[in-house]
């Protein structure tokens, strides 16, 4: 006993060295003990303590909130947009008290830090109104004060290590926690939830892909209860595009069945709505659309639940109608700044990418990526699955054109034909064609994009390496923006260089919207940023050009290239490759070369006794017999001809028709003036009526004949129907037409009605149903029966 008691002591008295030796041993054996006794989880463990008022000891459970220290966590705010000294400070202290409170967080062990955790509501307060508040890569560009930024990249990477802590149930082999008791912890005490991970995943995302995606996925296997959280979650994200349609005054009519006053309802549309509206529109639809692709890109398991709810349809309907709208309506509107029109059509253009790279994550992971992974037994389901839901959206043309633009459908459509044998080759050509002919009036620009996904390289260099991207987030932010097409990938092909009537009409679209710039300076502009001119819009207006670009001048006129081709290999002439070409050969006969006007050697009196015109006329003539030749008469005989009696009978013109028609012939009168019978031997009382009837008929057929030898180029349309009615009205007493008298008034009433009117009103009444508005009563009192009408 007095050895214990010296070794206890530490007394240097005799038998020190026995007692020292038991000490080492006991040491030694206890030491033993430990690393051989197993570690207990932290929701199991027991901590043994004094009572501050009885001073016994007392067992307690390792997790209560009298271990938590008090200590109160203030509230985020976002940085100062103006560089206003006081907000800077004001920025800079009340971030300085988040940044060391979460670092002494950090720095506590792991029991004290979950007690913190669970028990301490500021904390979760304040991590919470960092999610909300903290700005995203999308927002707005602002020229912070760099002690700003720094403070900003500080708190953002103790934010992010807090989340990541509290992720995880295991941090050593002798702290950690049961993994259905953490599930439990993190779901019952709200830690983690839903739209806490949707934007764990938009703020943190970029550059920790892979230890977020592992932090994510460790919460959802440990709690299940997340993924019908998820579940229910959805329609909720559905009707936020529902609210934005509606706000467009793009709802369809059945998609409420709410009633609505008919003098409650007012057109409103983005073209008319106001500018605070619209930019509220443009940044809840960027947020949204960030935020769901951000999910996805993180979490790909979460694709099967989103598919249960046809969000694919859904999505793809919704870019159809309010994507096109909200551009229109961006460009159109007049800006009193041009950098609010920039912000504007960078986050409609930055919602289209994100839409569009959602919609290839679900495919991809629902269909796809099955297909790669099963066997050929198993792949008839994920094929049937794409095949529907790219009939499904068939009709929308512009999602389909701009999807098929950033990923080809038929690069997918290739892979289901290497993977399946039994391919529906009809209903693949179906989809194929439709592509097609969404492309149908719109200049095809097809970009390549990779579609591997790399995730990117985190957690290997340790707590340093978490957060190395978001350090620099503000510049990449800039760079991605200043290259960043309208619809297109990092990786696009390049593009063919235009010109001719579409580098006009690309040249007018810049210029319509900056009318102050040269045509010139925007041929520099698009050749330098491939022809994109939403592109050259957005970086003239946000100053981002590049560096050759910002030195020329901005009303620089456009001019006209000269052609590169050398005019002697390009000419083209009267001369071409004859003997007067000296582009085709080397010499020429100098002598056939004549200047001025060619002097006739022939004189006048050449040409006078030039006969061979009058011997080749005689030679024609002589055929017809019509020119008699000259005969040569001798001397003497002369006589001799003109003393010969000529008594043959001259029928020169016998052939020929002597005189003309006389004008009063015979059969020339007869024809002019029809035979009359004389009067004297006409029967009695028919001279004077036929006499009269003659006279008639003389007098019509001589207006008659006047009207048919006027010129009508277009006759008179009332003289044509005054004819057509009297054609008719002949037409009718010739049949004997009776007038219709089903619409018999009768007499006055008391008078007694005749038989034909009482007839005719009971055939009115049988027979008035084949008539129009027979039925107005029965349809108006249909009406108010469904309550259209108020009553």
């Amino acid at each position: 006993m007095m050895d214990d008691t010296l070794f206890v002591q530490g007394i240097s008295v005799p038998g020190r060295s026995a007692a020292e030796a038991w000490g080492r041993r006991d040491v030694a054996a206890r030491q033993e003990q430990v690393i051989t006794m197993p570690a207990l989880p932290l929701d199991e463990l027991q901590l043994t303590e004094k009572d501050p008022k009885t001073g016994k000891l007392r067992t307690l459970p390792a997790l209560r909130p009298e271990i938590k220290a008090d200590r109160s966590f203030v509230l985020y705010r976002p940085p100062p947009v103006v560089r206003d000294p006081a907000l800077v400070e004001e920025f800079l202290e009340r971030a300085k008290f988040i940044a060391d409170d979460l670092n002494w967080l950090l720095a506590l062990p792991h029991d004290r830090f979950w007690c913190q955790v669970i028990f301490d509501e500021t904390l979760q307060k304040c991590l919470d109104s960092y999610l909300c508040n903290a700005p995203r890569k999308f927002d707005a560009l602002l020229d912070c004060h760099p002690e700003v930024n720094d403070m900003q990249k500080c708190l953002h990477r103790s934010v992010f290590l807090t989340f990541l802590r509290m992720s995880t149930h295991k941090e050593s082999k002798d702290h950690f926690i049961t993994p259905s008791v953490f599930g439990e912890i993190i779901y019952n005490n709200f830690l983690f939830d839903i739209p806490k991970i949707l934007d764990l995943c938009v703020l943190f995302g970029k550059g920790n892909g892979l230890l977020l995606q592992k932090m994510i996925e460790n919460i959802f296997t440990q709690q299940p209860s997340y993924f019908s959280d998820l579940d229910e979650t959805l329609p909720t994200v559905l009707q936020v595009f529902n609210n934005i349609l509606h706000k467009c005054g793009l709802q369809c009519e059945g998609a409420s069945a709410e009633p609505q006053k008919l003098e409650e309802r007012v057109n409103v549309t983005p073209g008319n709505m106001s500018l605070q509206e619209l930019k509220d529109i443009v940044l809840y639809l960027c947020d949204t659309s960030t935020t769901i692709w951000a999910f996805l890109d993180v979490f790909p398991l979460a694709c099967q639940t989103f598919q249960k709810h046809e969000f694919c349809y859904r999505l793809a309907s919704f870019y159809e109608l309010a994507i096109p709208e909200l551009e229109s309506a961006i460009k159109k509107r007049h800006y009193e700044d041009n950098s609010v029109f920039a912000d504007l059509w960078r986050r409609i253009s930055h919602s289209r990418k994100k839409m569009i790279e959602a919609f290839h994550i679900l495919i991809n992971q629902v269909c796809l990526q099955p297909i790669l992974e099963s066997s050929c037994e198993n792949i008839q389901p994920f094929i049937e699955e794409f095949l529907q839901i790219f009939t499904s959206v068939l009709q929308e043309r512009r999602f389909l054109r701009d999807y098929d633009e950033l990923f080809p459908v038929e690069d997918d459509v290739s892979l289901l034909q290497q993977a399946s044998s039994t391919l529906d080759e009809t209903r693949t050509a179906y989809i194929l064609q439709a592509v097609e002919s969404a492309w149908e009036g719109v200049d095809r620009k097809k970009t390549q994009v990779v579609t591997d996904r790399t995730p990117p390289l985190a957690a290997s260099n340790g707590a340093s390496a978490i957060v190395e991207s978001a350090a620099e987030e503000v510049e990449e932010l800039r760079a991605a923006y200043a290259s960043e097409d309208e619809c297109a990938g990092a990786a696009a092909a390049p593009i063919a260089k235009v010109s001719g009537v579409e580098l006009d009409s690309l040249i007018s679209q810049v210029k319509d919207l900056l009318p102050d710039l040269g045509e010139g300076f925007i041929l520099a502009c698009l050749e330098e940023y491939s022809y994109n001119a939403e592109q050259v819009i957005n970086n003239i207006l946000e100053d981002k050009l590049v560096p050759n670009l910002d030195k020329l001048a901005r009303t620089m006129p456009r001019q006209l290239k000269p052609d590169p081709t050398p005019l002697v290999t390009s000419r083209y002439n009267v001369f071409q490759n004859d003997e007067f070409d000296v582009f085709s050969r080397d010499s020429v006969d100098v002598s056939r070369i004549q200047k001025g006007k060619r002097r006739e050697k022939d004189t006048t009196r050449s040409l006078l006794n030039d006969k061979r015109l009058v011997a080749e006329q005689k030679e024609r003539y002589s055929q017809y017999s019509v020119i008699v030749e000259e005969i040569p008469v001798q001397q003497g005989e002369a006589q001799l001809y003109k003393e010969d009696y000529e008594d043959e009978y001259d029928d020169t013109y016998d052939g020929n028709q002597v005189g003309a028609n006389d004008a009063d012939s015979d059969d020339e009168l007869i024809s002019r003036r029809p035979f009359t019978i004389p009067q004297v031997l006409r029967p009695k009382g028919q001279e004077e009526g036929q006499e009269e009837e003659e006279e008639d008929e003389e007098e019509e057929e001589e207006e008659a004949e006047k009207e048919r030898a006027k010129d009508h180029f277009v006759q008179d349309p009332a003289v044509l129907r005054e004819r057509a009615e009297a054609r008719r009205l002949a037409y009718l007493a010739r049949k004997g037409h009776k007038h219709d008298s089903s619409a018999v008034v009768g007499n006055v009433k008391g008078h007694g009605q005749n038989r034909e009117t009482v007839q005719e009103r009971r055939k009115k009444e049988a027979n008035k149903s084949t008539r129009a508005n027979h039925n107005r009563r029965v349809m108006a009192d249909r009406k108010r029966n469904k309550g259209m009408i108020p009553s």
